[in-house]
Formats: C-alpha cells, sequence, structure tokens
C-alpha cells in the first residue's frame, strides 16, 4: 500500500503531498539500512529540484554508522565517486541553472581528483523529526540533517532538513 501511495506521487508532487507520505510511514532503525543506496529527487518546487539529477547524484553509501558517503555521483565516465560535501558548492545548487549544472557534471571527471575522498563524511544516529525517532545522516562538517522514513525493505522516503531553508525530497532504492 505504501509503495503505491509513493509510485503514485510519481517524480513531482506538492511538498504537503510529500510530507503527508513521509509522516504516514514507520521509522527506521540506522543498522536496517546499511549498504548502498541509488537516489532519486522527488520535485515539490523546492529551489533545488533538479540540480541533484543534473549534477550526476548516484546517491549515498552507508558502510557503517560512522562511516557514511552522504554524496556519492556518477562521473561522465561511468565511475562511482564519493565526493566531499565541503567542497561541493551546495549553496550554488539552489540558483544555479540546471543547464550550468549539467556543463559541471562534464568537468566531474577531472574535477573528481579535487573533490573526491575516501574518507567517509557523515554518520547516521536517530534524531525525533516531525514527531517520530527515525535514523537520520548526519553530515560532519555541513549543518544538513537527511532524515530517513521506510517504504518498504528497500525503499526510503528522505528530507533534507537544511536551517532556513523549505524540505528537500528523495528517494533511496537499495542498489
Amino acid at each position: 500500500m505504501t509503495r503505491e501511495r509513493l509510485d503514485a506521487l510519481g517524480d513531482a508532487c506538492d511538498l504537503r503531498e510529500a510530507l503527508a507520505l513521509f509522516d504516514s510511514l514507520e521509522a527506521v532503525r540506522a543498522d536496517d539500512i546499511l549498504g548502498r543506496w541509488r537516489g532519486r529527487e522527488l520535485r515539490t518546487g523546492h529551489p533545488m529540484d533538479g540540480a541533484l539529477a543534473a549534477s550526476g547524484w548516484w546517491g549515498k553509501w552507508f558502510d557503517g554508522v560512522d562511516e557514511v558517503h552522504p554524496l556519492v555521483f556518477r562521473t561522465p565516465g561511468g565511475d562511482l565517486v564519493s565526493l566531499d560535501p565541503r567542497r561541493v558548492p551546495l549553496e550554488l545548487a539552489e540558483s544555479m541553472p540546471l543547464g550550468a549544472m549539467s556543463a559541471a557534471r562534464r568537468s566531474l571527471g577531472i574535477l573528481k581528483v579535487a573533490m573526491a575522498t575516501k574518507k567517509p563524511r557523515a554518520r547516521l544516529g536517530h534524531v525525533e523529526h516531525r514527531g517520530v525517532v527515525t535514523a537520520a545522516m548526519v553530515y560532519d562538517h555541513l549543518p544538513i540533517i537527511d532524515v530517513f522514513r521506510r517504504v518498504d525493505d528497500d525503499t526510503l522516503l528522505g528530507v533534507m532538513d537544511l536551517r532556513d531553508s523549505p524540505p528537500y525530497c528523495f528517494i533511496l532504492e537499495r542498489a
């Protein structure tokens, strides 16, 4: 039933619809989401809508609760690379035209030398968000918390919580 509700939203919906679904989902434990997850956006009118897809965002790697790679991208050559969030200009994602984002992605093969990291740059824990204690990913160096709810064993609905920004919604599917 829940997967059907997510599928019915498609790739875009009203933020109220996305949050209503999020609020209806059960909490998930951090230990239950270890592994590699392929991501995609759920467009809700957020200023960052389309930016992650245009930039080549692939998803997240939860190698352990203290070993999280929050920003994994696919290079134009097809390689997966974990980027250091401190080196990714996330503040530009809200204002950069998608065409410019796509052009930047074409440079990722070259830029990955300066932006890539082998070190984890986030960790998993549990937070109370919208009245429910659930798994969350906390970035090491950025004021961002990604909060997760379980759609099913292989699908999560995530909400990025960034101070002074509306919720940004995304979907993770176990790779």
